[in-house]
């Protein structure tokens, strides 16, 4: 989906996802029945046509529904729903069919958990509404749900990420507030200005095929143990989605053009430390700068992780040059932004 020509005549294209992850419900906390993996396929493939983008792959286990779309990624658990799209796709218009569809496939009827999320945009005046300014984001989200707060992290006039989430500023009086939340946590590294010779391995000129692409750029040995499913695009790109029987998942996109390269990394594998897997993908990439966040609520085995960062003010040549620190209602997060020495 080409939006506007760069300076060289190449077509650009916005790497820079939305992320919308869902966590659903019940009032009663009667939750045996439920399940969004309830919902039809062809249900789900209708929202996505809202979205503008469409499903390209598809793999799953007992524990999770994965898809690679033609414009990034979704993930449907028995109550958490992620979708994360890019280039001038409107995500944010899904979430009414969607509650939709939850009310009448899935049984919940309430939701727990937001999170909308992405860094800046660098074309924003390319995008459709809503998605032209985060204000204009937020105003729907407000319309939905009545708790959430929105936040910018790092530096507005250059390289920052915005957020919503839900934080209520009273509990109520359902049981599911006092009871321990499952385990939960996301790493999510967002690179820029990456190597031209790793990125060119995600061409066809340089890859006959995406498992070569996985194999050459050293994607599979990342994170090991996961079920890949990766897709090449035509002549360039590439998206790939894994899962882990426990349910995990890690996904990895790739817009290699060099005006305007792009590559982001997320996965929910609990770790105690995050910094083997953020230097691996370091490594692998090679980008100029990179904002990256962690995400973990108390239960998690990786709830020290965000505060580990603040010792991180390195990785080999990447410098850190900001850091933030959020405490949400169930969940604490770390935002930094790294980039190369001696930039």
């Amino acid at each position: 989906m080409a939006e506007s020509e760069s300076s060289n005549g190449v077509q650009f294209f916005e790497g820079v996802e939305k992320l919308l992850e869902i966590w659903f419900t019940r009032t009663d906390g009667n939750m045996k029945q439920c399940d969004l993996r309830n919902i039809p396929r062809q249900k789900l493939e209708s929202l996505l046509k809202i979205v503008r983008c469409e499903v390209i792959s598809f793999v799953c286990n007992d524990q999770v529904d994965a898809y690679v779309l033609s414009e990034s990624s979704m993930f449907v658990a028995r109550r958490r729903f992620i979708l994360k799209t890019c280039g001038t796709t409107t995500l944010l218009q899904c979430l009414k069919p969607l509650m939709m569809l939850v009310e009448q496939y899935a049984g919940f009827d309430e939701v727990e958990d937001v999170f909308y999320s992405r860094k800046n945009f660098k074309r924003p005046e390319l995008q459709m509404s809503p998605h032209q300014a985060f204000e204009q984001e937020v105003a729907l989200l407000d319309t939905f749900f009545k708790d959430g707060v929105a936040y910018c992290l790092g530096t507005g006039n250059r390289d920052c990420w915005y957020l919503y989430t839900l934080n209520p500023l009273e509990e109520n009086d359902m049981g599911r507030q006092n009871a321990n939340p499952e385990p939960d946590q996301t790493l999510e590294i967002l690179m820029t200005d990456l190597d031209p010779e790793v990125m060119n391995i995600f061409t066809r000129d340089e890859s006959s095929s995406a498992a070569e692409a996985t194999q050459k750029s050293g994607i599979e040995k990342l994170i090991p143990n996961m079920m890949i499913d990766d897709f090449l695009f035509e002549p360039c790109g590439y998206s790939m989605n894994g899962i882990s029987k426990n349910g995990c998942y890690m996904t990895i996109h790739v817009t290699p053009e060099p005006d305007f390269s792009y590559v982001s990394f997320e996965s929910n594998v609990p770790h105690t430390s995050y910094k083997d897997v953020i230097s691996r993908v370091l490594e692998t990439f090679q980008p100029g700068k990179f904002v990256l966040t962690v995400f973990a609520n108390e239960t998690s085995p990786s709830a020290e992780c965000p505060r580990e960062l603040e010792k991180a003010s390195s990785f080999g040549d990447w410098l850190r040059h900001d850091i933030q620190y959020c405490s949400f209602k169930n969940y604490n997060l770390t935002y930094a932004f790294y980039s190369k020495f001696p930039s």
